[in-house]
């Protein structure tokens, strides 16, 4: 039998064509998870509340077709539902009943106040699989404090890892624990349907922004862990290679990653200073890491000699990691980035034809891409309500008693 919520949506061959998801996120970092599900074909109805039911929604809605959110919803349909009506909750209940994954990032003790957590939607569906994100966990003492990515980044250790020796922690220029959290949770609801194959049963999965932040360390929390040895801030170089580091060209800068003596030799030799070669605090990683200063002066007074564009060729013509700084701006206009094609064209009636950011992702045979632009809060009330066999006169009566818009 065809599942009503599925067949309610435009039909797409893509890997995940057949699923059903219940987007009950917010703000970044659950729409994140929920957006690597949709743009590779999954059947996502953005499950809204009310305006009446929380104020916010009106905030939230001035700002819909503002970059960030109208980035993050393409590929979804909008209902909207006041889960704090019995009506509402009841409706929620039915689309439970038909769905394959619910994805959610209230705070820890909200969706057990509405009675729609992973052992009341478990009751309706014992298939599901239910994805949760907050900022410090499920449980334990800081479970119920609000948690943000700028929140994350400084309990989870990165700023005291970023930014230049001397001058304070610094955030990173992107909501990294938002993100990685998003993308964590896509990996961690896969692995559980993947299970589900096998056992026919769901699973609750749930990460947090600073576990994912910590996660994201990798390394530098080992560091700690096995040496004791405490990763201090190191601007723009690596950790551990030299020379790794942000260098001035004649015409910009220039980033290369030249650690390692092989590494090393081949950048003397492509850049015409092989007297480097030959001074004993270069030797080799070790004593270059112990003499930095000393390398990053010499290696800078041998970048400087060329424009950007002679030391990517030189370097790159040798197997010399070596690229230019861009902003956002000359990025999208460089020959590689336009051949990846990482910006998709979608035409939405408002905005009309614009660009936005793609999916990092590719799977042979199939081609990405927007199939939906950014939903109208509430745009798809009728098509979803009728597909579970509400009827006209019935959906007018809920939208008069205020359970939808």
């Amino acid at each position: 039998m065809t599942n009503p919520l599925e067949a309610a949506a435009a039909n797409n061959d893509l890997p995940m064509s057949d699923l059903v998801v219940l987007d009950l996120t917010r703000a970044r970092a659950g729409p994140t998870c929920v957006r690597m599900l949709a743009d590779w074909g999954a059947h996502v109805i953005k499950v809204e509340a009310t305006a009446k039911a929380d104020p916010r929604m009106k905030g939230q809605n001035t700002q819909r077709l503002q970059p960030d959110f109208f980035n993050l919803h393409r590929n979804k349909r909008s209902v909207t539902l006041d889960l704090k009506k019995e009506e509402g909750h009841e409706i929620f209940m039915k689309m439970v009943a038909k769905a394959d994954i619910i994805v959610e990032n209230f705070r820890a003790d909200v969706k057990n106040r509405l009675k729609i957590n992973y052992d009341d939607c478990k009751e309706i569906n014992p298939k599901i699989i239910y994805g949760s994100i907050s900022g410090f966990g499920q449980t334990g003492p800081y479970s119920p404090r609000p948690g943000v990515d700028q929140i994350a980044q400084g309990m989870g250790g990165l700023q005291s890892i970023t930014g230049i020796p001397g001058q304070g922690p610094l955030r990173v220029g992107i909501p990294i624990c938002d993100l990685t959290a998003g993308m964590y949770l896509a990996i961690g609801v896969l692995s559980a349907l993947h299970e589900r194959h096998r056992t026919g049963t769901g699973r609750w999965v749930h990460t947090s922004l600073v576990e994912a932040m910590i996660g994201m360390l990798d390394y530098q929390v080992a560091r700690w862990t096995i040496d004791k040895d405490l990763p201090p801030q190191v601007g723009n170089e690596h950790p551990i290679n030299v020379p790794t580091s942000l260098y001035p060209t004649k015409d910009g800068n220039v980033n290369l990653a030249a650690g390692g003596d092989h590494m090393f030799a081949r950048f003397c030799k492509a850049l015409d200073c092989e007297e480097l070669l030959k001074v004993p605090e270069f030797a080799n990683n070790d004593l270059r890491f112990k003499n930095r200063v000393k390398v990053n002066e010499a290696v800078a007074n041998v970048t400087q000699k060329f424009t950007t564009a002679e030391c990517v060729d030189k370097l790159n013509k040798i197997g010399v990691p070596c690229g230019p700084q861009y902003n956002i701006a000359e990025m999208l206009e460089d020959e590689q980035i336009k051949h990846l094609g990482v910006t998709w064209s979608t035409l939405h009636p408002e905005k009309g034809n614009v660009q936005i950011n793609g999916n990092a992702i590719n799977i042979d045979g199939h081609k990405k891409g927007a199939r939906m632009p950014t939903p109208e809060y509430g745009e798809y009330n009728n098509e979803v309500l009728k597909s579970l066999g509400y009827d006209d006169a019935r959906i007018d009566e809920l939208r008069k008693n205020e359970v939808i818009v």
